[in-house]
């Protein structure tokens, strides 16, 4: 029976000057030597797998339980060190991944003896272009268009992106909205809802956030500005924007006023002075 290949690695290097990295200083004032040990925790188990982790429950408990910690100060930690970009926040929010550009560079030039002989194949996770990959290591995803393929056959049969966040995946990076001024507003509300809640977000809950928003408003810039609403507010939800009519009742009137017009919200929407917050958030 042929011997399984090595994945991981026996140690990895610790820079002279680890304590004197900004982040780390940083790390170490908000969170004192837990936060280190966590960090450097971290870094064990995914060099001790290879390059990459992926965190469920378990993990936190078996954590916590091996460092004498609370689980929620270990929860509390990793979104830091993610808010930081001491690992990539993008590809742990898709798929629960640990690992980092800086990790991976690591991780070649600690198999690059065995890896010459025997060559490492990664299939998936992997944050380094082609040109800053070694050629021992061989990844899948440069050398097969597949995935691309696919994707041009769903462009053909639907033309709008924004139907799945599965089909607007690119490199590791969700591209929720075409608009790039809508994207950014829906990606900082979704970092929002993760620093509230510490866990992040399902995939499946931000796809119904997004689905969410996309039946609100009645054009692009009224949704970039219910998602700014939102986000400034710390809401866990989009609500309908009606602007305000000066009435002897003060009533609003409009579509967006009448119940059962959103499928996620089955009440009237909430009344604002619509050129207020726009001002607002403008800064106009």
């Amino acid at each position: 029976m042929a011997r399984q290949k090595k994945q991981g690695i026996d140690y990895f290097s610790l820079d002279c000057d680890f304590f004197s990295d900004k982040k780390i200083k940083i790390l170490k004032a908000r969170y004192g030597a837990d936060g280190i040990t966590i960090y450097l925790y971290l870094l064990c188990e995914i060099y001790r797998n290879g390059f990459y982790i992926i965190v469920d429950d378990d993990f936190y408990y078996i954590m916590s339980d091996d460092l004498n910690m609370n689980c929620d100060k270990v929860k509390q930690v990793l979104t830091f060190l993610l808010e930081r970009s001491m690992f990539d926040k993008q590809l742990f929010q898709s798929d629960a991944v640990l690992t980092s550009a800086g990790i991976q560079r690591r991780f070649q030039l600690a198999v690059k003896t065995r890896a010459k002989k025997n060559p490492i194949e990664v299939e998936r996770f992997w944050l380094l272009k082609k040109e800053e990959t070694e050629p021992f290591i061989k990844v899948t995803l440069f050398n097969d268009n597949s995935e691309k393929k696919e994707n041009n056959s769903k462009k053909n049969n639907d033309n709008s992106q924004e139907k799945s966040l599965k089909e607007s995946k690119v490199n590791n990076k969700y591209i929720y909205y075409n608009n790039p001024e809508l994207n950014d507003a829906f990606e900082k509300y979704i970092l929002m809802r993760n620093q509230q809640q510490r866990t992040p977000l399902m995939k499946e809950q931000i796809e119904a956030l997004r689905q969410e928003l996309s039946s609100l408003g009645k054009d692009e810039q009224e949704r970039i500005l219910i998602c700014k609403t939102a986000f400034i507010r710390g809401w866990k939800g989009f609500y309908p924007l009606t602007k305000k009519k000066s009435s002897s009742s003060g009533r609003s009137s409009g579509k967006a006023n009448k119940p059962g017009n959103n499928n996620f919200h089955n009440f009237e929407g909430r009344d604002y002075d619509y050129a207020a917050i726009e001002e607002k958030l403008t800064g106009r």
